[in-house]
């Protein structure tokens, strides 16, 4: 099987990498202090998942391609791709289930790499069976969003976890570090599964149904490496010469998007540290408590209250790990996949403006007549339907996500806000339960001294 390779002993802290934050951030809404970001640490990476392999993620295979592609091979007319990509509000009817479990290790004699199980659930006519189990690596996932983004290159595609991992932390393969990758990946293919035209490609069918050979086999399939590598080349060409005027509809998502990106940017470092610095709080409370039960063995006048403030202490110290799990659980993975998707975004933004810079150099070439005029007309007419197909795609997935991610945002920040009234409630009812005691142990000292 291919995939991630390991070319030396990688270590991960296997904390899930999150934030915490606020509303969700507008156009033009302010940046957060920036004095506190110079305080921020930039985390040294180590890319452990190079492969050969990953120039797959350029194949195309014309016959496999879906409908809404807008490979210049099979140009698609704009009201045609809009009837296609439905985004209205639709009845909830759910028919394709996707788990990720079971995570296997395997060890060869050059690699170490992890596989999880993918169950997939169906009532779509388009499948050959209602369920499906296969196995995947990350490799695997990665050839996946490479496809989605090379047939759909205006559509919002999920993010994936990150390939590399930060230095001088524990074990890449430890428990923590797997389950994480797992949910995020549990995740990835949902969301595809929720969208309204991705959960309907090809290469996902592929993806979610093949066994690995058949898996190995489509992935080879199309242009060879040559072939990728100009594709690659005129991208870059494209890239580079920029978009004379871009629409002012895009100007101002791409300003939404870079604030954005800096918002939940710096939400994830420092919540981050936030959570570092209350996870070895916690540590330490763990050791507080047992030392006051030591004391009151040589006070024998303060044994009951030593005693009470030790119970306090682990009941707090208990308190504190339940929050922390909520923490790590709900909202630093939320805040640090909309952290993925902004990178997502510029991306998407980067492809849009490829196909109309495309567009734009057809039409600087027809001005100045630097080729065959009649076969220019008919280059910019399939362009123009181009890039109109991919500004609509663009305009009506970008609403859909703008309302997940405030749904999300929301709701995970409504999460963590019940789950530290929960705490603190319950950390002040130990204290004050503690502090009753000791005046009624007070009163009947003081009752016990008077004469009778």
């Amino acid at each position: 099987m291919e995939g991630e390779r390991l070319a030396s002993p990688a270590r991960s802290s296997g904390l899930p990498a999150g934030g915490a934050g606020g509303e969700s951030p507008g156009v033009d809404a302010p940046l957060l202090g920036s004095s506190g970001s110079s305080t921020l640490l930039q985390a040294e990476v180590l890319d452990l998942d190079e492969d050969e392999d990953d120039l797959e993620v350029f194949s195309k295979d014309a016959s496999l391609m879906d409908m809404n592609s807008f490979s210049p091979m099979m140009p698609t007319s704009p009201l045609s791709m809009i009837n296609q990509i439905k985004f209205e509000d639709e009845p909830d009817l759910k028919d394709l289930f996707i788990t990720v479990d079971e995570p296997e290790s395997h060890v060869t004699t050059i690699e170490t790499f992890i596989t999880y199980r993918i169950i997939t659930k169906t009532s779509r006519g388009e499948f050959d069976s209602s369920e499906f189990e296969v196995r995947r690596r990350y490799q695997d996932f990665l050839w996946l969003k490479g496809k989605l983004e090379e047939a759909h290159p205006t559509l919002i595609i999920p993010p994936l976890p990150e390939k590399f991992i930060v230095k001088g932390m524990v074990e890449r393969f430890n428990d923590d570090f797997i389950e994480t990758r797992r949910k995020a990946l549990h995740k990835f293919l949902n969301r595809i599964a929720d969208h309204p035209t991705l959960t309907f490609n090809e290469d996902f069918k592929v993806f979610l149904t093949a066994q690995a050979w058949e898996l190995s086999s489509h992935k080879k399939q199309g242009p060879g490496l040559l072939s990728r590598m100009g594709q690659t080349v005129r991208a870059v060409a494209l890239s580079m010469r920029g978009v004379k005027s871009r629409p002012e509809e895009f100007m101002e998502m791409n300003n939404f998007i870079e604030v954005f990106s800096q918002k939940i940017n710096l939400i994830d470092k420092i919540s981050q540290r936030i959570y570092k610095e209350e996870r070895e709080y916690s540590d330490e409370m763990r050791e507080y408590g047992p030392i006051h039960i030591l004391w009151s063995a040589s006070e024998e006048d303060l044994v009951d209250t030593l005693k009470g403030i030790a119970s306090c202490i682990d009941k707090c110290s208990k308190a504190t790990e339940k929050r922390m799990s909520g923490l790590s659980e709900a909202l630093l993975p939320v805040v640090h996949e909309y952290v993925l998707y902004s990178e997502m975004l510029m991306g998407v933004m980067k492809r849009r403006d490829q196909i109309q810079a495309e567009l734009d150099s057809k039409v600087e070439a027809l001005t100045y007549k630097k080729a065959d005029t009649d076969l220019l007309t008919e280059e910019i007419g399939k362009l123009e339907d181009k890039v109109e197909c991919a500004n609509n795609a663009l305009k009506a997935d970008w609403e859909r996500w703008r309302h997940n991610m405030q749904n999300d945002i929301k709701s995970a920040f409504t999460d963590m806000a019940e789950e530290n009234i929960q705490y603190y409630e319950q950390c002040l009812a130990t204290w004050e339960s503690f502090l009753a005691s000791q005046t009624d142990l007070h009163l009947e000292e003081t009752s016990e001294d008077k004469p009778e």
